[in-house]
């Protein structure tokens, strides 16, 4: 299984190069977030990410990936869209949407990759509880990113902050290690039986990914073959960053 995958350990000079390119996802994502406002569309928000790109002088790992291959260099998902929305002028923000922002950059081949989820406008208590909890979930399985440790340790502490706050955890997407590839074995779950799984070590790179719901966590892809919505239209929010185990503890790279 590619959950029992042995993560590969980066050297400290590979690692100061994702550093690199996690201040540029960092960049691209204060820029965004500064832009979310009712009336901008999700077009616009990729527009601004394709600036911070070139004005680092760094690629996109989202741009033509998969298939068919992505149109954007940033996944704009807005309410019940949980991931990989594709950002267009035809989706409008709206006061009281949320939208989550997931992005990426490449510099000297090596990968960055993190996501943010922001209210737009005034939103209800509710949905920035959503919000906060799926930070928080994030929070928990980087302090659990510690040499030693294995990957169910991860997924079980996010896991349990999201089943204490009474949210759905989204399964069947999942966090991945990172390096030369933005999506590199083993895959990261949200869930986990902690002390099981391939053990972490210093030098391992992961992006941690929780996807939290406010309903069931059941999902459906759309017919762009991308957008993956919630089944029973209730709210969802991502959060990501990606993070290297130092002989410290967990150092997160995609922060300015």
């Amino acid at each position: 299984m590619l959950f029992s995958r042995t993560p590969a350990v980066r050297s400290a000079d590979q690692i100061a190069v994702m550093r690199r390119a996690g201040r540029v996802v960092a960049e691209m994502h204060a820029a965004i977030r500064e832009a979310i406002a009712p009336g901008v569309t999700t077009g616009e928000l990729d527009r601004i990410g394709r600036e911070v790109l070139a004005r680092n002088g760094a690629t996109s790992n989202f741009l033509g990936y998969g298939h068919p291959p992505f149109p954007g260099v940033i996944c704009a998902s807005v309410n019940d869209m949980v991931v990989h929305g594709v950002p267009t002028d035809d989706v409008v923000l709206a006061d009281g949407d949320i939208v989550s922002i997931d992005c990426g950059a490449i510099v000297d081949g090596w990968h960055g990759d993190a996501a943010f989820t922001a209210p737009v406008g005034t939103v209800p208590a509710e949905v920035l509880r959503l919000i906060e909890v799926t930070e928080a979930s994030l929070a928990a399985g980087i302090e659990a990113m510690v040499d030693g440790n294995r990957i169910g340790d991860i997924g079980a502490a996010v896991e349990r902050v999201a089943l204490k706050a009474g949210l759905g955890v989204v399964e069947g997407y999942t966090g991945h290690a990172i390096g030369q590839a933005m999506h590199e074995a083993p895959n990261i779950p949200n869930q986990g039986t902690p002390g099981t799984g391939a053990k972490l070590r210093v030098g391992n790179v992961l992006a941690i990914e929780p996807m939290l719901v406010l309903g069931s966590p059941e999902t459906m892809v759309l017919d762009d073959d991308w957008s993956v919505v919630t089944a029973d239209g209730r709210w969802a929010a991502h959060a990501e960053h990606t993070i290297a185990i130092t002989p410290d503890g967990p150092e997160i790279l995609t922060l300015p």
